[in-house]
């Protein structure tokens, strides 16, 4: 794509008067007007006030196509690498974006900017304390620290999510089913099915029948034979999986409670007497784990320890004598 700066033969010609003794003989100039220009720019727009849904990086992707083709580069840069382009200086994103200085320049004026220096700080600022920007996939020549930084940052970006549109009240109601189940039981398919199990892991050390199952025919039977008092927690990343809702209804149709972690709007969450839910922005990335996988385990965990505060200084004996009785595999330290 050329570049606004270079002349465009097939742009638009016209005559322009100027004031005398100014420009060209008989007080006329040409004015070359390129068609593809974009117009020019007012003041620029002060940089935003970012909050937890709306990111520096978040506005520079808004911005993307409104920028000149040679701002575009640098903004793509921005936005494949924010963790390196704190560390390079103003010659070294120019050279790497293949622009001038001065367009690097005006790319942080026209996304909100004083300069390229107000523009570095900010962006340090918003991947400190902001949610990090997660919607660029690794690619294969990304550097290991561009791999670590992007996966790191999707799992915490996730995380804060999750926790900043938690629902006390439903994880309250959650809580209370679990302290009064009779038995409780996990059920979760493929990536789901290893959470069900990290589940029943923690739970059956909290003194109540546990069960994970990630056959759909297992869960299928296991829900048909539970009933009033019982609890199944159902997990899944969409909400959608036919065994699983099956079963669930299974369940239901017994008397037992169902709580899902799932997302909002699921037939899952919609079946579930509580749904706990997450909505984690799945990259298909094939390079990336599931992101949801890791916001349903800290859910779990949030479940865990709400049931064990919930039982009192007998369950804490209770767990201490458990980590006494394990502490014997553990070869000692020096």
């Amino acid at each position: 794509m050329m570049d606004a700066n270079v002349f465009n033969p097939s742009a638009r010609v016209t005559l322009v008067p100027v004031e005398k003794g100014v420009g060209a003989p008989k007080d006329r100039r040409l004015k070359v007007a390129a068609a593809s220009r974009p117009a020019q720019r007012d003041k620029p727009v002060s940089a935003p006030v970012e909050t937890g849904k709306a990111t520096l990086l978040d506005r520079v992707e808004s911005l993307l196509d409104s920028l000149r083709p040679s701002e575009q580069s640098v903004a793509r840069f921005v936005l494949r690498h924010p963790n390196l382009v704190i560390s390079l200086s103003f010659p070294e994103i120019a050279a790497r974006t293949g622009v001038s200085q001065p367009t690097v320049a005006r790319f942080c004026t026209a996304v909100g900017f004083s300069g390229f220096r107000d523009f570095k700080l900010r962006l340090a600022q918003s991947l400190a304390n902001g949610v990090p920007f997660v919607h660029q996939d690794v690619g294969l020549l990304d550097s290991m620290a561009d791999i670590g930084a992007k996966v790191f940052d999707r799992g915490i970006s996730a995380l804060v999510t999750a926790r900043n549109h938690l629902d006390p009240e439903a994880l309250q109601r959650a809580t209370h089913l679990l302290v009064a189940a009779r038995r409780i039981e996990f059920y979760g398919q493929g990536n789901s099915g290893i959470v069900a199990m990290d589940a029943q892991h923690k739970f059956f050390r909290l003194g109540v029948p546990t069960a994970a199952y990630s056959d759909p025919h297992v869960h299928a039977m296991s829900a048909s034979l539970l009933g009033k008092g019982d609890v199944v927690v159902a997990i899944s990343g969409t909400g959608r999986t036919r065994e699983l809702i099956r079963s669930v209804q299974i369940a239901r149709d017994g008397g037992a409670a169902v709580i899902a972690i799932t997302a909002s709007g699921s037939p899952l969450a919609n079946l579930a007497n509580v749904a706990l839910l997450v909505d984690a922005p799945e990259d298909l990335d094939v390079y990336a784990p599931m992101i949801s996988r890791m916001v349903h385990l800290v859910m779990i965990d949030t479940m865990a320890v709400g049931v064990a505060v919930a039982g009192g200084p007998a369950l804490a004996v209770r767990l201490k004598r458990a980590k006494e009785v394990i502490a014997y595999f553990r070869l000692e330290e020096g």
